[in-house]
């Protein structure tokens, strides 16, 4: 098992009253409330907490949001270059480019074309069809959104495989000419993650047989998404998946004692109480009409309403000393067979020596007893199909 040290970069220092009567704290809460200096600060302090995972030996996760204090890395390459040149051990896990969202397919190809030839080959790259409250800031239709992000997946893999020049002519992008430089270091192409929440999604992540990325949802969610991964691999007659071809993201934090873990932990929490403008979250047609029901009825918002030890039995978040963590990730793995870890280690005012406590305890109690779970996971990946 691979473990991923991840923070979605927050900015929590803004008035919350202000948040609360606008119903929302992405897209329409002014930026005059960013005090440019603290977020210089804030930074530099989560690039540092980057370079100290790599330090002690864990792999990096990076995404990115746009007009939302929940994440202030908005261009997530850019992050990723700034911590490429400053760590020397870690896999880059860029989860995700944004791709139905971005102008430009070709231009993703080449930054994580250069990504990968600068880090020589850490990089795995994480393509994702964006959450909801991106559609209004990206100016895109949401009900086009997963066409766009396949013509994009296609057009990506396409110019990474094919070593002439091109033209495109797809629904949504024309090319006269493509060819990008340089090619990718890892050969034919870098890992591809998907992120997925429906069963449709995770069938055309299985046909790609890409890593599915399944984002803190509790064990039974897991096992039903992981089933129809299994299930569209066994009638394609594809390779029965291992724990390679699972990631399971959580609230992770590890304490001295149960009770610490409890008590300095529950900072992470932060993350799950976002307020929620129902015009942002659920635009019309980007969810299935089903979804936006439960939606409307207050039923599909993870972790909602639960609290922070109900979280902990659920499997979203995974906290305690280092042998309850030990015991709780093992049995992620056996029951859900997650081969890789993505840990959100910092949200909201979280205290950087609480999260540098907490990943020198994963690093050094922890993950030596976890890392050899499931089936080794650097083997080479096939290439996707070109279009």
């Amino acid at each position: 098992m691979r473990a991923y040290y991840f923070t979605e970069m927050p900015y929590p220092y803004y008035p919350p009253e202000v948040a609360q009567q606008l119903h929302s704290q992405r897209v329409i809460l002014p930026n005059h409330y960013c005090d440019p200096k603290l977020a210089s600060e804030l930074y530099n302090r989560y690039l540092d907490e980057y370079e100290y995972a790599d330090e002690l030996g864990l792999d990096l996760m990076l995404n990115e949001h746009h007009q939302t204090v929940t994440c202030i890395d908005s261009v997530m390459p850019l992050t990723a270059a700034a911590i490429a040149r400053r760590t020397s051990r870690a896999k880059l896990l860029l989860l995700g480019n944004p791709i139905a969202n971005r102008d430009n397919p070709v231009r993703v190809a080449e930054e994580m074309a250069f990504l990968d030839c600068v880090t020589q080959g850490r990089l795995i790259c994480g393509f994702v069809r964006g959450v909801a409250t991106e559609y209004h800031p990206a100016n895109t239709n949401p009900a086009l959104t997963r066409e766009r992000f396949e013509e994009a997946h296609d057009l990506i893999m396409h110019a990474w495989t094919t070593h002439e020049p091109f033209n495109w002519e797809g629904k949504f992008w024309h090319f006269r000419y493509v060819n990008p430089w340089p090619r990718p270091y890892q050969q034919p192409h870098p890992p591809i993650w998907i992120t997925g929440s429906t069963p449709s999604s995770v069938r055309w992540i299985a046909d790609h047989q890409y890593v599915y990325a399944c984002f803190l949802q509790p064990y039974e969610e897991q096992e039903r998404l992981h089933r129809v991964y299994r299930e569209r691999c066994h009638e394609r007659g594809l390779l029965e998946p291992g724990p390679d071809k699972f990631g399971f993201l959580a609230l992770v934090y590890v304490g001295d004692t149960d009770e610490q873990a409890r008590e300095a932990g529950r900072a992470l929490m932060w993350y799950l109480q976002a307020v929620q403008h129902p015009g942002f979250v659920n635009p019309p047609g980007y969810n299935a009409p089903e979804t936006s029901a439960r939606m409307y009825r207050g039923e599909s918002r993870r972790g909602a309403g639960k609290s922070w030890e109900e979280l902990n039995e659920v499997g979203i978040a995974i906290w305690g000393n280092p042998d309850t963590v030990i015991k709780k990730i093992t049995y992620l793995h056996e029951r859900c067979q997650v081969g890789h870890l993505m840990m959100m280690m910092q949200a909201g005012f979280m205290p950087t020596e609480h999260t540098r406590k907490s990943l020198k305890l994963f690093a050094e109690e922890v993950y030596p007893a976890i890392r050899e779970l499931g089936e080794p996971l650097d083997a080479p990946q096939e290439a996707a199909p070109s279009r």
